[in-house]
């Protein structure tokens, strides 16, 4: 019989966080419905929410690419783009 060990680089740390206890009851209740534990929800919630700023920086580099043609035809002084 062998063991073999697999070693995948992720450290998984503990945090603590705080919340309304009804809140909390909530969360549970629903993870528990969907045959998952309040960690697991919210670990994949964690990776959705970092996820988020990767997709909004490809959205903006993706518009910035698309208005490249465009030209204001002058250079604006600081004054101006600043006026509301």
């Amino acid at each position: 019989m062998y063991t073999r060990i697999v070693y995948t680089g992720f450290v998984m740390k503990n945090i603590t966080l705080s919340a309304d206890e009804n809140l909390i009851e909530q969360a549970r209740t629903i993870a528990r419905s969907q045959h998952r534990t309040l960690n697991d929800a919210f670990r994949e919630w964690l990776g959705e929410f970092t996820s988020n700023g990767a997709a909004d920086a490809q959205a903006f580099d993706s518009l910035m690419k698309r208005l490249r043609h465009v030209d204001a035809g002058r250079k604006y002084t600081r004054d101006e783009m600043n006026e509301r």
